[in-house]
This record gives structure tokens, sequence and C-alpha cells, in this order.
């Protein structure tokens, strides 16, 4: 372990560590020019050098001022006004949220691959039912691969259909809910599967999950598209797909959903 004083003795000053840096590794602090190199190794899997002067720096953007604002380069997919980017139901408008009112699943208009995807929701307050008769709905990335939602506080079920879990599939690693009537955050990372030309699975879906900020599934794998009392299995299928939120009959309300397509984000 280098000390302090050897490391100083380097660039003793915060201007002449600039100068130091910039001649030991080549960085270039001309705003207007590349900082990086053009003579280095490539990296394996990819068109770029280590360190490469050309690679695309990663896009600005303005993050969200607390845990659940959508950044700047999100699409608002509802923000408690209307339904326009979203097609079946129509779910009822109420207080800024959309709830379910046993007119169907409703399913984005648009389409996605690689996503972050973040959405709240609430349970009725009044707890009915158990197990798999409460607060029960779910959201299907791709229209097919489904995260449960449920309502699990103190609500005993399979435990590869309680909330986070994914349905039939992989019990969430805690069970971190709120009470019925909570509002509740689930952030899904997901990593589409990829097909080959003859409709092959070359790549599972890979999914990463916080619910109420608490990681509950850590880059698992989708066995295949959600089925209900047996095993899921891939069919091939476009490369991208729809946000489906199902009507499972009880009133679940939802509100701030955004998501960020991942596929055509920074330097790859």
């Amino acid at each position: 372990m280098f000390k302090t004083r050897s490391l100083l003795s380097l660039c003793f000053v915060s201007a002449a560590f600039l100068s130091c840096a910039g001649t030991a590794f080549g960085v270039v602090q001309d705003g207007d020019e590349p900082v990086g190199y053009d003579d280095t190794p490539f990296i394996p899997g990819t068109d770029w050098r280590v360190h490469d002067s050309s690679r695309p720096a990663p896009q600005v953007i303005t993050p969200g001022a607390e845990g659940g604002v959508a950044p700047s380069d999100a699409l608002i997919l509802f923000d408690g006004t209307d339904l326009k980017e979203w097609a079946g139901g129509p779910w009822d408008l109420v207080d800024g949220a959309m709830e379910v009112n046993g007119k169907g699943n409703i399913t984005t208009r648009r389409s996605f691959q690689d996503i972050q995807l973040h959405l709240e929701w609430a349970s009725p307050a009044e707890a009915k039912g158990d197990s798999q008769h409460r607060g029960n709905s779910g959201v299907y990335l791709m229209g097919r691969y489904e995260i449960q939602i449920l309502d699990s506080f103190e609500n005993l079920s399979y435990s590869d259909g309680q909330a986070a879990a994914l349905y039939g599939q992989s019990p969430p690693l805690v069970n971190a809910s709120r009470g019925p009537g909570e509002w509740q955050s689930y952030d899904i990372f997901f990593k589409a599967p990829r097909f080959d030309s003859a409709g092959r699975i070359i790549s599972p879906g890979i999914v990463t999950v916080l619910h109420n900020g608490v990681l509950v599934q850590h880059n698992v794998a989708f066995l295949g598209s959600t089925v209900h009392r047996d095993v899921a299995t891939y069919q091939s299928h476009a490369p991208d797909g729809p946000i489906t939120i199902q009507d499972h009959g009880n009133p679940v309300r939802f509100r701030n959903i955004w998501i960020r397509e991942l596929s055509s984000v920074g330097g790859k």
C-alpha cells in the first residue's frame, strides 16, 4: 500500500495532479479533443480499444430528484392524468391512479426490448380473501414474462406466487411487502431473451427486481413464458414486446409508471 507522503510527492496539489495524470495516462485535457487512446488493445467482444478515445460518451441525463421520480430520458407510461399509452380496459382513473375494474388487462401501445421499468402499486386497503385471492395482479414483460403482484403482507401463499416472484418460477429473495393499501414500488431491470434464425433460444430473459428499494431478484433467468400450474418454456417471438398489467379481478391501483429503453443506451 502506498504511503500518503509518497502519493503526494507524485502530484502535490490538484493542479499538479491534473498535469501529472495527463502525462502518466495519456489523457488530453483540451475540452474539444478526444480523451483517451487509439493504440491500446481491443476489449474482447467489442469494437472498442481499452480507454478508446473514439468510444461514444454516455449521454448526459438529469436524474429524478428523489427515488421513483423519472429521469429525463424516461418515457412516461402513466402520470395519473390519462391512459393514452395503454390499450385494453380501460381502467378507472381514481385520485391520480389507475385502478383495475374487471374490464380486462391493459397493454402498452408501444413495444420494448431491454428496459428499466418503474411502477408503483397498492392492493386494496381492506384486505379480502387469502393466498392468490388477495390483491392479485401482475406485470408482464414483453407481454409474457410475469413479475407477480400480490398482497403478501401477512398472507401465506405458495412461494413462487407471492409479490415480486417470477410467477411459477422463482420466489423473491425476501418478502419486502408493505401493508394493504400502502403504496409499493417495483424497479425492474430486464434483458430480453434472444433467439437464433431458427427460433431456438440463444440467451434467456434476465431480470433484476427491487421491491420497495430492496433487491429481491438478482440477475435471474426466466425459464420461459409464464404459465399457471406448469413448467415455463420458451417460444420464439419478436425481439420486442409490450408491457401488460393484469386484471385478476382485484381492484389494485397503479401510479407513476415510466420506462427507459436500454437496448440503445451507452456506447456499445
